[in-house]
């Protein structure tokens, strides 16, 4: 059991990290520092002070920059393969009952794939709402995605369980999202293609 509850705190933080990149792993550190999480062995800087700090920093630069208009779209470029890679960090650094080829093999297809499928779908989203309101909505969805984030990161501790079925919701919500904005499916479409 302590197997699959790592595997869902990895695969919660990890889609966490699909929202915003640093936000899962402050809260990773923190958690760790007040002796919630444990953290697999080599992982255990994630919760000392220079790497709060830094995390701090990072997070709250992230969050700031997100809600500039024209900065969130140039931030989407370096944060989407930067989301892969620390959903695969926020894996592996939380399943430690694993042997470290399980354990890697794991965080790089279910943290990268959760991270990336969650900031594929953020991205979609946002250049959805960039097009509605030509950039002006998009600090609501930066408001939502760090909502998301914290959220998900705390449920991921807390809960894993309910957070793994949180990011299960999420990703049937992406795929439906993805296929409204790439191929025009949607409500309007359905009901003509309904007609006789």
């Amino acid at each position: 059991m302590d197997t699959l509850l790592g595997v869902a705190v990895g695969v919660g933080l990890s889609a966490a990290c699909g929202f915003r990149v640093f936000v899962p792993l402050l809260v990773a550190g923190v958690a760790a520092r007040a002796g919630v999480l444990t953290l697999t062995p080599g992982f255990e800087w994630l919760g000392t002070n220079p790497a709060l700090a830094a995390l701090g920093t990072a997070t709250a630069l992230e969050v700031v920059a997100y809600f500039v208009p024209w900065l969130d779209h140039l931030l989407d470029l370096i944060a989407t393969p930067t989301a892969v890679v620390a959903g695969v960090l926020a894996s592996a650094a939380v399943l430690t009952d694993l042997p470290p080829v399980l354990r890697w093999g794991l965080a790089v297809i279910a943290g990268g794939g959760a991270a990336g499928l969650v900031q594929g779908a953020s991205v979609l989203l946002r250049l959805k709402s960039a097009a509605l309101t030509g950039g002006l909505g998009n600090p609501v969805v930066a408001l939502f995605e760090l909502a998301a984030a914290l959220l998900t990161s705390v449920l991921a501790i807390l809960l894993p369980l309910l957070a793994v079925a949180l990011v299960l919701v999420l990703c049937v919500l992406a795929f439906r999202l993805a296929g409204r904005i790439l191929f025009g499916r949607g409500r309007a479409g359905g009901e003509h293609g309904s007609d006789p």
